[in-house]
């Protein structure tokens, strides 16, 4: 099986099982870059041009239609093509699409789409409008349906994982790339598994609910996709995978046990389940082993007919170890900028060796470890964060504890939060606020602004207030400034010159009220006129390109007269009157090339621009309500 024809059947899975007989002969090709998607229903095809390309594919019916749909991802833009090639949906999404998969993602009946983006977003669309929105940490470039509520996913920097509607289960990261990820009952327990396909050609299978590998096996080479077919014709499924070099793997399960089949000249066979369970019980056998010598090294320690004072002193002081942690503000010196700072620290004299960290989104791979000079060995670290986006992290430490010069230190874990806003630190300096601001009245309590403000801001001590609120922020990463004021007759005013961090504080502070809808004013002079700016721009381009097709038409009617021309000069041997009329054809085509270059920047343009006009869109559909984001902005 070829890869393309592997993926086209993954794809076209739905519309072959459908009832429907007029589906069944539908075909999907998509010839690189110029995005023709063209359908077949028994002989009569139909061609429907793509103009912003086509980043994803999937097949099936979603909402309420009753008939499968082609549903096309392309540049901010996602569009449904019936088998007739007739555009029935339409709607757009944040940035290039990179994934889509259908799903009943509310569990109505009917399926929602879901759409991975390179914005590190995955939203969920039911109809046109987006009902979940979630962030990731980098572009969502694989999703995969499985019969519930629940959806894989895989980003472009090697992470995997599940969510189950708004909550995410688990995620794992490789230093190797997610090729193509698929839904699969590997084991028959009725449960589907992710089954993943790496870059180095790793294949493993993960349960959905934990994430625990519960089969593995390598290809020779990167995977290139997988699906699932009665590749046996024995009326069940098997899973298929392949590599980009047409390397094969068929697995599948039976009431006898599982089975493992390698086509196209592969090499050895697959590991037997028992081989891989030896495997991984000698494994923990040796952890437990190095465990148990710790113990006893630590029980010579304690033994009383040893003699050793100092040492059960040592002892009795590392059980006493506690390791504290405390979340600041640095204001940065010399060449190190603000940032947020973890301090760890012994409540006596042991020492902290070293220090990991995994954060999601902060860190390149997103480990750090520190590991300290002997010389600079203290029972206090500092650790350096700098988060790049304003959303709620989960830092999760390992710590190595123990006496000075000691080979054997105990490892402290805890977990702890960073707020939402913690890149923005409090300042008593009165300043003018800035022209740019988003005001709305709510209905509550001041004390309970001032409890939103201390749990998503990183603040030394909480905020007291009685008549009136007034707080103003700096921001960490480009020094701009922040105020919220709230007055007694609940009018709540935002001033920032950032709409993307307006909308995100309207957003969390609907949240934390469980507000469904905000009625806001808002004022963003620089915005309003980058708007007007790339609105003049997009009119002038699209009455430039109309200009360009008059000229190429204009072209291609005097390249058809200077073809008649010069073949008849051909036929009647007049080779000077040949050569005039095919030299004034090679000017006309040099002439066609450079206005093919001109349209081709122009439509870049165009779509750069109409790019920026709907980021701008949604940055101010976040200044209102969660459920609200996706009514028009008029």
């Amino acid at each position: 099986m070829s890869i393309v024809a592997m993926q086209l059947f993954t794809i076209l899975r739905p519309i072959m099982e459908t009832s429907d007989v007029s589906y069944r002969k539908v075909r999907v090709l998509i010839p690189g870059r110029f995005a023709m998607v063209v359908f077949l229903k028994f002989s009569t095809p139909s061609h429907t041009n793509v103009p912003d390309g086509v980043g994803a594919m999937v097949i099936g019916k979603l909402g309420s239609d009753t008939t499968p749909l082609a549903l096309v991802g392309g540049n901010c833009s996602l569009q449904g093509f019936d088998c007739k090639g007739k555009d029935v949906f339409w709607s757009v999404t944040g940035d290039n699409v990179c994934s889509l998969t259908l799903l009943d993602f509310d569990q109505d009946g009917e399926n929602e789409l879901i759409v991975g983006s390179e914005d590190f977003d995955i939203r969920v669309f039911k109809e046109d409008h987006i009902i979940s929105e979630q962030t990731e940490t980098e572009a969502v470039t694989s999703l995969a349906a499985f019969n519930n509520s629940k959806f894989g996913y895989g980003l472009a920097n090697g992470t995997v994982g599940v969510y189950d509607k708004f909550q995410r289960l688990w995620r794992v990261k490789s230093k190797n790339r997610a090729m193509s990820i698929y839904a699969y009952d590997l084991d028959g327990d009725g449960v589907e598994e992710l089954i993943t396909g790496w870059s180095n050609g790793k294949i493993d299978a993960r349960s959905s609910r934990t994430g625990e590998v519960m089969f593995k096996d390598n290809l020779n080479h990167a995977v290139a996709g997988i699906t699932e077919g009665d590749y046996r014709m024995l009326g069940r499924s098997d899973l298929i995978c392949c590599s980009v070099e047409g390397e094969g793997m068929r697995k599948g399960y039976n009431m006898s046990g599982e089975v493992g089949i390698r086509t196209s000249g592969v090499g050895p066979g697959t590991l037997s389940v028992e081989q891989d369970n030896f495997r991984e019980i000698l494994s923990k056998k040796q952890t437990l082993l190095l465990e148990l010598r710790n113990y006893q090294g630590s029980a010579q320690f304690s033994n009383p007919a040893q003699g050793h004072t100092q040492d059960k002193q040592i002892i009795s002081q590392e059980a006493k170890t506690r390791l504290q942690t405390g979340i600041s503000i640095n204001m940065g010196k010399d060449h190190i900028p603000p940032h947020v700072e973890i301090t760890l620290s012994t409540n006596n004299d042991m020492i902290i060796r070293a220090v990991l960290v995994f954060a999601e989104g902060i860190f390149k791979g997103e480990t750090h470890v520190i590991h300290p000079k002997d010389s600079e060995v203290s029972s206090k670290l500092n650790v350096a964060l700098f988060p790049q986006k304003d959303v709620p992290i989960d830092i999760h430490i390992k710590s190595l504890v123990g006496c000075k010069g000691s080979q054997h230190y105990h490892v402290f874990e805890l977990t702890r939060q960073l707020p939402r806003f913690s890149m923005y630190t409090l300042t008593t300096e009165s300043s003018q606020p800035c022209d740019s601001f988003v005001s709305c009245f709510i209905n509550e309590r001041l004390q309970r602004i001032a409890m939103w403000l201390n749990q998503n801001f990183l603040l030394s001590e909480d905020l007291e207030v009685s008549f009136e609120l007034k707080v103003s922020f700096l921001s960490l990463r480009n020094n701009s400034e922040l105020t919220v004021t709230m007055f007694p007759d609940g009018r709540l005013v935002i001033n920032t010159e950032d709409i993307v961090l307006a909308g995100e504080l309207i957003q969390s502070l609907a949240a934390f009220l469980n507000l469904e809808h905000v009625q806001v004013v808002a004022e963003f002079p620089l915005q309003y006129r980058r708007l007007e700016e790339l609105m003049q721009k997009v009119i002038a381009l699209k009455e430039a390109r109309l200009r360009l097709g008059a000229e190429m038409a204009d072209h291609s009617g005097l390249i058809r007269s200077l073809v008649v021309r010069a073949e008849d000069a051909r036929m009647m041997d007049n080779i000077t009157k040949m050569r005039k009329w095919y030299s004034k054809l090679s000017e006309v085509n040099a002439d066609l090339n450079h206005g093919y270059n001109i349209r081709f920047n122009n439509h870049t343009e165009l779509v750069d621009a109409l790019k920026e006009v709907n980021t701008i869109i949604q940055k101010a559909a976040n200044l209102r309500g969660i459920h609200y984001v996706i009514i028009v902005i008029l």
